[in-house]
């Protein structure tokens, strides 16, 4: 009952943050697309020319009780770690959430960077996200990465959590918005100031957008993975107490019945 109340908060975070995220990634696709073929862009939507060291900022919940949700998000991680290491790539994590770098570090604690929580707050909100865009963003101005991805996990419903991948550096741009960018029909864009500026700007901006439209993702999540985990304990608690009663029943009434065979047997001997 108290996952379903959080839930319903979480839901309602997550739903709203969908468009806002999607419209920004719709403005830096109209943006690419007018610097396209123009050389010296900025370095976070570009990339720094090299793939040898790649950063994964994976987020989990701070507490447990909700089923697969950490794992599944884990599980993901892994896979991109353990390839990442077999093609020769040098891998930092950062955890965002104490259960993902309980997991994480028993194998790849070495890899591990920093550790950001949020066990007292109640309500994630932008503060937060830019917390850890903000320590992306100063990693990434040190030269200490070169690929950015982001772990998460999207809410689809109560029953289903999709683990998700997304790279945020440099800036991915979905086909369908760089195609809807490109075909202008005709129309002239003018920008005040001109295109570098803008994204000097919204590019930075643009990692803690994504950053807080995953961590609302996860809230819905793990409310929907905790309230499926316990209305699954609940029945298979139900189910133990059913099965434990017919055995206590059956064990009962078998020692009646020795008894009465023990009573009947001496009787019938005198």
């Amino acid at each position: 009952m108290v996952a379903a109340a959080k839930l319903r908060r979480a839901q309602t975070a997550a739903e709203a943050a969908r468009p806002y995220a999607a419209r920004m990634e719709s403005v830096l696709s109209n943006l690419a697309t007018a610097l396209e073929g123009r050389e010296g862009g900025p370095p976070l939507m570009v990339g720094t020319g090299k793939d040898a060291v790649h950063l994964l900022v994976v987020c989990t919940s701070e507490r447990g009780l909700c089923g697969g949700f950490n794992s599944a998000i884990v599980r993901l991680a892994r896979t991109h770690i353990n390839r990442l290491l077999a093609d020769g790539k040098e891998v930092k994590i950062l955890c965002v959430g104490k259960k993902g770098y309980d997991q994480l570090a028993r194998q790849f604690k070495p890899l591990i960077i920093d550790l950001v929580e949020f066990r007292g707050v109640r309500q994630i909100g932008f503060p937060n996200a830019e917390q850890v865009g903000d320590k992306v963003l100063a990693l990434f101005d040190e030269g200490g990465f070169d690929v950015a991805m982001l772990f998460f996990s999207r809410f689809k419903s109560v029953m289903v959590q999709i683990p998700t991948a997304q790279q945020i550096i440099p800036a991915t741009i979905p086909e369908e918005s760089s195609s809807a960018g490109a075909n202008l029909k005709g129309a002239v864009y003018e920008y005040e100031p001109d295109e570098d500026e803008i994204l000097t700007e919204l590019l930075p901006l643009n990692i803690s957008v994504q950053i807080l439209k995953a961590l609302l993702e996860n809230a819905a999540s793990e409310q929907g993975s905790r309230m499926s985990a316990m209305d699954s304990a609940i029945r298979n608690a139900g189910d133990m107490i059913d099965k434990l009663t017919m055995l206590y029943n059956r064990s009962r009434q078998a020692q009646i019945t020795k008894e009465l065979i023990e009573i009947i047997s001496g009787a019938e001997a005198l």
